[in-house]
């Protein structure tokens, strides 16, 4: 069957919230089929396999969480407004993130670490974008006297790691506070590290 972009798109589309919200082992090919109103046939006529389409499910979630977050911190023009935009992004759009299964990367992570090395190394590697990301931003603002001298590194993947602890605790127990308050310290902690 030929492959087609359309078709492909509409699958990743309709799925990807399925697989962030029921995992690749929860997944099932009636799920993906009753999503779409697509075949069997017609799905794996244009992905290899399920792992090839939660892949691109995968890609498409994460996508969905940083489009808007980038957007906002592009329109900034110093460090510390930039990483102020990044935290107040997940405070005040935690939302849609909470309705589509939560944060792709921890959802994804969690299901694939054992057994999907594909899905782990795709996680892999969007982890260390968003922690290069991270570290570029607080790099420029020391570099410009925008920001204090820190560990930069160990900043980085401190704020990374209490938003995605937070994601999975407000998530999972209905206490979006939990969230909102692990945001609140770490925006303080910008305004600590700022240089006036």
């Amino acid at each position: 069957m030929i492959r087609s972009e359309k078709t492909r798109q509409l699958i990743i589309k309709k799925t990807a919230s399925i697989f962030n919200k029921k995992g690749y082992t929860g997944t099932y090919l009636s799920d993906l089929t009753n999503a779409t109103g697509l075949t069997k046939g017609s799905i794996y006529g244009n992905f290899k396999d399920k792992n090839e389409v939660a892949l691109e499910a995968f890609r498409y979630n994460y996508k969905f969480q940083t489009e808007q977050v980038l957007s906002k911190i592009e329109k900034e023009n110093n460090s510390a407004n930039k990483l102020l935009a990044f935290l107040n992004h997940y405070k005040t759009e935690f939302k849609p993130i909470f309705n589509n299964g939560g944060c792709a990367i921890l959802n994804t992570a969690v299901d694939a670490d054992n057994g999907n090395d594909l899905l782990n190394k795709e996680v892999i590697k969007t982890i260390h974008n968003w922690h290069q990301k991270i570290n570029l931003i607080l790099a420029d603002g020391v570099k410009n006297n925008e920001l204090k001298n820190i560990d930069i590194e160990t900043f980085s993947y401190r704020m990374i790691s209490l938003i995605e602890g937070s994601i999975l605790l407000a998530k999972t127990l209905n206490k979006p506070e939990i969230l909102i308050n692990n945001i609140d310290f770490l925006i303080e902690e910008i305004h600590q590290i700022k240089l006036d």
